[in-house]
């Protein structure tokens, strides 16, 4: 089937979310703009109006009424998902890299750059408490000393954040208490991108080291690696299957002259069992900055560097095959 090409930003993707039940994909990129799409047809609902500099991230809540997104203007927005209007404003001293609601929807995590003097912080607000968003007080601000937080997920029950740094390494912050419960460090470079599984019992991360690898959520065990030849963007867990599928390709500065078959602009799916590549999907005229499977693990979509966000419906039993030991 062809891809739906969804054409609703002017700037690179930066970020694509679909929601719980997967009828709906959120889409941010390097404009200020968030876009929301119905996911079966690539028909524009609506858009978030607001942020005033790049998006950076964005959430929606496990019952789809709200969504947070966090932006390079120094700020983590709260909007009312139907109507989209925004509800809270939440400022920060430095851009806003990362945000997820916990599974409740109550409480949000967001972290912000090491930037302009001030420090990398992992923010918690309660949304049940409105006199936290007033004054603009997190429940608890954890600061990062040593590397800045690229990406990151919350955990299992939402008892804490796992966190990919800048230098490779992986955290778990308490979510109580904000001390580091679990580190790993597998990665040599920067981890550009955390996904986690349906259940949440595993999570993938994405480096510039051109891996992509497996951990158990609770321990941080490392379980598997999926190595490529250029720098991982962004990597996803099959809901459904033992597939991951893998976005990247080169610095946008590098990529000038090359043309799109010598770029390696593909999606690329990988066994999660076997480490194996088994397919690529073509599409994108420049790196892939962000992947996302369907709920239902029937579609994924990708979110490139040329400013577009593809859906590509597959049959995902089509690849389901023993790979010769």
């Amino acid at each position: 089937m062809k891809p739906i090409l969804l054409q609703g930003h002017e700037r690179s993707i930066t970020q694509i979310k679909y929601n719980r039940e997967g009828d709906l994909l959120f889409s941010v990129a390097k404009d200020p703009i968030a876009n929301v799409w119905y996911s079966v047809n690539g028909e524009r609902l609506g858009t978030y109006n607001g942020h005033t500099g790049a998006v950076w991230c964005v959430d929606a809540d496990w019952d789809t009424k709200n969504v947070l997104t966090g932006s390079a203007d120094n700020s983590c927005r709260l909007w009312d998902c139907e109507t989209g209007k925004q509800l809270a404003l939440l400022e920060t001293s430095s851009a806003v890299r990362t945000c997820g609601f916990d599974f409740s929807g109550n409480i949000i995590m967001f972290s912000t750059d090491k930037q302009m003097g001030y420090q990398c912080f992992l923010n918690f607000f309660d949304l049940r408490d409105p006199q936290q968003i007033e004054d603009n007080q997190p429940y608890m601000s954890v600061p990062c000393n040593e590397s800045k937080i690229t990406s990151a997920v919350w955990g299992p029950l939402g008892e804490f954040v796992i966190a990919g740094h800048e230098n490779g390494e992986i955290n778990q912050f308490s979510a109580k208490s904000g001390e580091v419960l679990k580190k790993a460090k597998e990665h040599t470079k920067q981890i550009n991108d955390i996904q986690s599984s349906v259940d949440l019992t595993m999570v993938i991360t994405a480096s510039k080291d051109c891996t992509a690898k497996l951990f158990d959520s609770a321990t941080l065990d490392h379980i598997k690696t999926f190595k490529t030849e250029r720098p991982v963007n962004s990597s996803a867990i099959s809901p459904i299957m033992d597939h991951v599928v893998m976005g990247g390709g080169q610095e946008a500065m590098e990529v000038t002259t090359t043309s799109t078959r010598i770029g390696k602009f593909e999606a690329r799916f990988f066994h999660a069992a076997y480490e194996e590549e088994f397919g690529r999907v073509k599409g994108h005229f420049g790196p892939i900055n962000c992947v996302a499977f369907h709920p239902d693990g029937k579609s994924y979509s990708s979110g490139g560097e040329d400013g577009y966000v593809r859906i590509h419906y597959f049959d995902p039993h089509y690849f389901d095959f023993e790979l010769e030991a």
